[in-house]
């Protein structure tokens, strides 16, 4: 709420209290204090509208949008009111009523610097640019500043951005707004920064660049002083869009000369090097190279260029800077990618490596920097290398497990980078089993001895050590997935909840505890993981796919539920958030980042994650409630579900997934590839597709019967579904396997194999022959009514072979080694997920076959007749058996319960330490108590399931 200030008039003082209880979260209080002013003072239209803000926090949005509007159709000037109906407004997610009651507010006072301003920013939330440009140049002629001038040459850039049509924003928006600036240039009326950086975006987007180079280059461009180098920058790109590889190269030199350990000016050298030697470039005779000075064209230069600049670092007293020694390695790397055999100038790329090392093995950007040049040594050179770097590595005497550990922390990240470039080079990958669990011995120990370096850190910091305890986790993932033992992964995770407890801030071990976790099935601890991420912002689109992938699948509905609920307030909440990023970006000038803002809302709106989140919450939502809390009709109803509308932007969809989340030290052959993401796309779009047509279906099955046109696109949504299933089929067969590390598989595969797909469309199927049923009658239809029974029967055939793929041991213990089965669990919540299809289509039926029964037995009491109707017959056995396959499916869940909590998990033999096995029985005992969390959910659901099955008589 806004604050008030100091009593400037009577009304003030009175709405103060109001003001007060609404900050104060106290409503009910505001609304009586306002109902009291009121009485005393009619025409108080703030009162009013307080008391709305007050109704609408309270729920009572209806009552409150009634009280606004009176106060809004009499077209209110005061500051108070039409402050207060902003606020409304805002919190109802209708900004466009603000514009209104600015637009009257401006008619009124039309002189009004304040109301133009509002009227202005009205329109930014709502994105009207064509009306922000005529209130920025309105709000300019009454007060001529320049922000306000610029805020409509701003407007027409964005009317240009989102101009559907290119050819009109590059003729008539970007011309027009480039006209506007050049005026103000000419009556040398430009004064700020951010003038100059609009300037420069609008030349910049007509592909000026001459232009933009000569504003940049000209007196305009010494404004532009908030960044470091940022005339520079600028120049530097339009150069390179320029195609001037002669000033490229010159000004690069010239700004590494100044700071030769600014990264982002080696590869323009570099690249600017090659592009003069392919045009063969070659100097005036006479004058300058170019109009920024001289010119590096022969690799002898630029040899010549980086081996002075690292004789200066070697020449320095103080420690030397680490980019000219990384510029050296990159020359190599291009000279050989060009066959150039001036690179054996330079030096042998080990021996140059191994200097690297001795300088700066010390700081732990050593590995990134060293790991991108890996693949300049040769194959039969790896072990020399980790050999020799090894040597360089100041360790103390031997201790009791025979290994020598470094004195202090610089010779333990020495160590460490030395550790991480071996895994680099497929080292440890080439291990045998035996070496794998000596190195996870060693890695170990070097962990407990260089915890003692960290004895004071604060609960905040990370441990010296904590990257030997991740890469030892590495090594036993390599060990599981190489031999399938449960054994490897459980040591793994004792080991990493052990790291945690040392480090509770190291977001690499929460990330690699929720991932193992997530594949063992076991879903309960993740939830608790992931809070303790505290994922910021945007990270919920690029990380919250961890979550939501694994929730609902591993049968926790309820932490499944509230993870989307998680994801989704996100999204909902970034289009608000961004408008207000936007209005502030005006307020201050910052018009670059206006587009930036725009892109990210578009980003996020197109998100895959998004698109997944609402669908699965909706259809969770079903699966939990419809036909148990409400029917599916008005659950439907209360999601606003459309079955003809798909509002998932299939066209320009994105994946927002940061699939590199997790640290790495795998050989290159182990990446992730570019390959792997275009499938994993591609998959996780056919797995959607299939989600949203079945949600989309079963909108249409709760209105079947209601419009006529239904039945028309119930079939094309059917057919649509039946292809889809075609093209996952197809995917399915490709057994794609990421990396570990890398994406997720989704659900597709095993909702395949399982046959609840199949299963689940031919119950949609079923319910479009009982809508032809319900047109033709009982009397006339003995044919459609066979095939309806056929379909009833093969519908329990195919759940009992769902159920009949449920059996089996979750948790099971063989030779004292515990063994988990987490694909069980999914295919125990696809049963579920069709026993509901599968109900609500029987549920359907018996809508239809009551009214039919009734009419016939009226006509049949006049014939005499007493033969029942086969489809009667067929539906009563087909909710006979489906009880009797519900009651199969409970008693099996309450036999896995009984098992598992029989299921001594102390006998498991603990290798190590007595705390090391403290921490591997707690991890055991989170997958035990998950599994039965898990079972306990799908149980209850069932239950729930098999009470309405009850209540389905004809």
């Amino acid at each position: 709420m806004a604050a008030r200030g100091h009593v400037q008039d009577p009304n003030d003082r009175r709405l103060r209290p109001i003001y007060d209880y609404l900050d104060n979260g106290n409503n009910k209080m505001a609304i009586q204090q306002a109902d009291k002013l009121l009485k005393k003072h009619k025409d108080l239209h703030c009162a009013k509208v307080l008391k709305a803000i007050g109704l609408q926090r309270t729920g009572k949005q209806d009552e409150a949008f009634t009280l606004a509007q009176e106060v809004a159709t009499l077209e209110p000037t005061d500051d108070n009111s039409l402050q207060a109906l902003t606020i409304l407004y805002r919190e109802m997610h209708r900004p466009e009523l603000v514009t209104k009651l600015y637009e009257a507010a401006v008619k009124k006072v039309p002189l009004s610097e304040e109301y133009h301003s509002h009227l202005f920013m009205a329109y930014a939330r709502v994105g009207e640019y064509k009306k922000m440009q005529q209130a920025g140049m309105a709000l300019y002629k009454i007060v001529p500043k320049n922000p306000y001038y610029f805020w409509s040459v701003m407007s027409l850039v964005m009317q240009a951005i989102s101009a559907q049509d290119e050819k009109l924003a590059q003729t008539m928006y970007l011309p027009l707004a480039e006209r506007m600036v050049e005026k103000m240039v000419r009556e040398e009326k430009i004064e700020a920064e951010a003038e100059v950086q609009l300037y420069f975006m609008i030349l910049e987007r007509l592909g000026k660049c001459v232009e933009a180079l000569d504003v940049i280059r000209g007196p305009l461009g010494e404004k532009l002083t908030s960044e470091l180098q940022s005339r520079e920058n600028k120049c530097m790109m339009l150069y390179q869009r320029l195609q001037r590889w002669p000033e490229c190269n010159s000004l690069a030199h010239k700004l590494l000369l100044k700071n030769p350990d600014d990264w982002q000016f080696y590869p323009c050298y570099f690249d600017s090097l090659f592009h003069l030697m392919d045009d063969s470039w070659t100097p005036p005779e006479e004058g300058e190279h170019c109009v920024e000075g001289s010119v590096h064209y022969t690799v002898a230069e630029v040899v010549r260029f980086v081996e002075e600049r690292i004789k200066g670092e070697d020449s320095k007293e103080s420690r030397p800077l680490r980019g000219p020694y990384l510029a050296r390695l990159e020359l190599i790397h291009r000279l050989r990618e060009k066959g150039c055999p001036e690179e054996s100038q330079l030096g042998e790329p080990l021996e140059l490596m191994l200097q690297f090392f001795g300088k700066f093995g010390d700081k732990p950007c050593c590995i990134t920097d060293l790991k991108l040049y890996l693949h300049l040594l040769s194959p039969d050179q790896h072990i020399q290398f980790i050999n020799r770097l090894g040597e360089a590595v100041p360790l103390g005497e031997g201790g009791e497990e025979g290994f020598a550990f470094p004195e202090d922390t610089k010779a333990l990240q020495r160590h460490l980078c030395v550790c991480q470039l071996s895994r680099a080079l497929g080292l440890h990958h080439a291990l045998d089993t035996d070496g794998k669990l000596r190195l996870i011995t060693e890695l170990k120990a070097h962990y407990h001895h260089g915890l003692q370096f960290g004895k004071t850190s604060l609960k905040t910091e990370l441990q010296f050590s904590d990257m030997y305890c991740l890469m030892a986790a590495h090594v036993y993932i390599d060990l599981w997935k190489e031999n399938g033992e449960s054994n490897m992964v459980l040591q793994c995770l004792g080991l990493l909840q052990e790291g945690l407890s040392h480090s509770p801030s190291n977001a690499q071990f929460k990330l690699l505890l929720l991932l193992l976790y997530c594949h063992l099935g076991a879903f309960e601890p993740v939830v608790d993981l992931y809070s303790s991420l505290d994922a910021k912002h945007v990270q919920h689109d690029t990380i919250g796919y961890l979550l939501t992938r694994y929730a609902e699948s591993l049968g926790q509905f309820a932490a499944a539920s509230q993870s989307c609920n998680f994801s989704l307030r996100f999204f909902h909440s970034n289009q608000k958030d961004t408008s207000e990023y936007i209005i502030q970006a005006y307020k201050y000038g910052a018009f670059e980042k206006i587009p930036e803002f725009i892109a990210l809302r578009s980003r996020l709106n197109q998100s895959l994650h998004f698109a997944q989140v609402r669908t699965e919450r909706m259809l969770l939502d079903l699966f939990l409630e419809a036909d148990i809390v409400l029917s599916l009709e008005e659950s439907v109803k209360a999601m606003g579900l459309s079955p003809e509308e798909d509002d998932i932007p299939w066209d320009s969809i994105r994946d927002n997934r940061d699939l590199t989340v997790f640290t790495s030290w795998d050989p290159k052959d182990r990446h992730l590839t570019e390959e792997h993401r275009r499938l994993s796309l591609e998959e996780e779009s056919v797995w959607l597709r299939i989600r949203s047509l079945t949600l989309r279906l079963l909108a249409s099955l709760a209105l079947l019967g209601h419009t006529p046109s239904q039945q028309n696109s119930e079939m094309a949504n059917e057919n649509g579904l039946d292809q889809t299933l075609q093209t996952a089929a197809q995917i399915a067969e490709k057994h794609t396997q990421y990396p570990f590390l890398g994406p997720p598989s989704t659900r597709l595969a095993p909702a395949l194999s399982s046959g609840s797909c199949q299963c689940q469309v031919a119950a949609l199927q079923l319910s479009v022959h009982l809508q032809e049923l319900e047109t033709l009658g009982l009397d006339e239809s003995s044919e459609l009514q066979t095939q309806i029974c056929n379909g009833f029967k093969s519908l329990v055939v195919q759940l009992q072979e769902i159920l009949n793929k449920c059996k089996g041991d979750l948790l099971e213990m063989k030779d004292s080694r515990l063994k988990t089965w987490p694909s069980l669990l999914e295919i125990h919540v696809f049963f579920v997920e069709t026993v509901c299809i599968v109900f609500w289509m029987a549920s359907y039926c018996a809508k239809v076959l009551r009214p039919l029964k009734a009419s016939l037995q009226k006509k049949k009491k006049k014939k005499k007749d007493t033969n029942t109707p086969a489809v009667v017959c067929g539906f009563q056995e087909f909710t006979g058996s489906l009880q009797e396959l519900l009651a199969q499916a409970l008693e099996h869940i309450k036999g896995q319960e009984t098992g598992m909590t029989a299921l001594k998990l102390a006998s498991f033999t603990l290798e190590g330490h007595t705390q090391e096995g403290s921490f591997i029985k707690a991890a055991m005992d989170k997958v035990q108590s998950s599994y039965l969390r898990s079972l306990q959910e799908v149980g209850d659901l069932l239950k729930k399931r098999a009470e309405t099955l009850k209540n389905l008589k004809i």
